[in-house]
C-alpha cells in the first residue's frame, strides 16, 4: 500500500508541468548567465533571474488558493514571462547573451505562456456537479483549484 503514495506530490503543484517548466527555465537561465562582465550585467542578471524565478515561485503560492486567486496568480507569472522577454532582449541587444541563448530564451517563455493560457482556460471551465452540502458542511468544505485540472499544464 505504501508505493502506491510514492507517484504523488505532497505538494500538488509539483505535479503541474507548468510548473516543473518553469523551475527548467529559471535553471537554465541561471546556469547561462553565471559569468557576468561587469556591474551591468550582474544587475541585469541579477534582476533577470528574479524574474525568471518568480514564474515557478507565484505558480506554486497561487496553487493553494481558489480558482480565481489562482488564476490572477498565473496572470501574473505571465507578467514575469514577460520581464523575461524584455531582459532576454536586453541581454542580447548589449552583448550578454548569445543569439543561441535569446533563441532558447525566447523559444521556453513562449511555450510557459502557452502552458499558462491553457491552465488559465481549464479553470474557468465549469467545475464538475458536485452533491449538495448544508451551509455547514459549505463553510468547512473549500475547494482545492487543482482538484479539477488535470496536471498535463
Amino acid at each position: 500500500m505504501e508505493n502506491q503514495d510514492q507517484n504523488v506530490s505532497f505538494f500538488r503543484f509539483e505535479d503541474l508541468r507548468v510548473y516543473g517548466k518553469a523551475t527548467d527555465y529559471a535553471s537554465w537561465l541561471c546556469t547561462a548567465l553565471r559569468e557576468a562582465n561587469n556591474e551591468m550585467e550582474r544587475a541585469l542578471f541579477g534582476q533577470f533571474c528574479r524574474s525568471a524565478l518568480n514564474i515557478g515561485i507565484v505558480i506554486a503560492e497561487g496553487s493553494s488558493r481558489n480558482k480565481t486567486q489562482f488564476q490572477n496568480h498565473l496572470k501574473n507569472a505571465k507578467t514575469s514571462i514577460r520581464e523575461c522577454v524584455a531582459f532576454t532582449e536586453i541581454a542580447h541587444k548589449v552583448g550578454a547573451i548569445t543569439v543561441e541563448s535569446r533563441n532558447r530564451s525566447r523559444e521556453l517563455l513562449m511555450e510557459l505562456t502557452r502552458m499558462i493560457g491553457a491552465l488559465i482556460i481549464s479553470l474557468q471551465r465549469p467545475a464538475i456537479t458536485r452533491p449538495s452540502y448544508s451551509e455547514n458542511e459549505m463553510n468547512d468544505f473549500q475547494e482545492d483549484p487543482l482538484d479539477n485540472i488535470e496536471t498535463d499544464f
